[in-house]
Formats: structure tokens, C-alpha cells, sequence
């Protein structure tokens, strides 16, 4: 199965023509429907409601960094391992995103909160240079959260 075809993987069908989430919410939508059909026949291992707040988060913060900053989503896959939810993002941008460094006594510019944040709550990111931009990875857990 192609897991970069926009369909969230463990659907049964290929989709005749790949679509990838227009936006944020789309996506959020994707991961929480596989989610809550991956938990359903197994109600008393459901992740804590913080493990997920934090899923969809960085699924947000991918997608809308792929669009804000990747030239768009060109592919996305979420799928349920035995290590934990993997979300792969496809964008337009070969560029690696980076981490804006704040000097001493100033703010942070309006945004830039977004990848330091995926980097904290991934337990493994993979990025991937493609012919025409690259693929992002991450794996983030779906057991009870370790306290900070």
C-alpha cells in the first residue's frame, strides 16, 4: 500500500485519485478518526486525552508548516504502530526547518514555536530529502506521558 497516497493507512481502499489534506484540520480530522477506529474494539488502552491533544497538535503544526513554509503538502500518511502514531508530511521545500535562536533579552518573532515543540513530543523524527522537497517522519507515543 502506498502510505503517502493522503489516505490514512489501514483503509482497505486506494483512492482512484491521492488527495492530501488542504489544511490543519483536515489532517487533525484524518488522525482522529483513525484513532478512535484503532481504540474502539479496545477501549481500556485508549491513550490519556493529554497523549492525544499533543497527536494532533504536531499534526497542525506539520501540516501547517508544510503549507506555510514547505510550498504545500504534497503527500501524508498517519498510521498505528506498536511503538506509537506516524505521521509523515510530504512538502514542496528541500529546506530542513530549523530552530530560530533567541538572544539574550529579546522575544521570539510572531511564530516559531511550532518545530521546537514537534521536536519535544516526538520520541523520533526522520527527515528525508526528495527530488522535489522532502519528507518529515515523527513518532510520537501514545502511552502515558512521562511527567516534564
Amino acid at each position: 500500500m502506498n502510505m503517502l497516497s493522503g489516505d490514512v493507512a489501514g483503509e482497505r481502499h486506494q483512492p482512484s485519485r491521492p488527495s492530501v489534506p488542504t489544511g490543519a484540520s483536515a489532517a487533525r480530522g484524518r488522525v482522529e478518526r483513525l484513532l478512535e477506529d484503532r481504540f474502539r474494539e479496545a477501549p481500556q488502552v485508549r491513550p490519556q486525552a493529554a497523549v492525544l491533544t499533543d497527536a494532533l497538535l504536531v499534526t497542525s503544526e506539520l501540516v501547517t508548516n508544510a503549507i506555510r513554509h514547505g510550498g504545500g503538502v504534497t503527500g501524508f500518511a498517519a498510521r498505528v504502530t506498536d511503538e506509537g502514531l506516524e505521521l509523515t508530511v510530504r512538502d514542496r521545500n528541500p529546506a530542513v526547518p530549523v530552530v530560530r535562536l533567541r538572544p539574550d533579552g529579546q522575544t521570539f518573532p510572531v511564530g516559531g514555536y511550532g518545530w521546537p515543540l514537534v521536536q519535544r513530543l516526538a520520541t523520533r523524527i526522520h527527515i528525508t530529502p526528495l527530488r522535489e522537497g522532502k519528507s518529515i517522519t515523527v513518532l510520537l507515543p501514545l502511552g502515558p506521558r512521562s511527567p516534564a
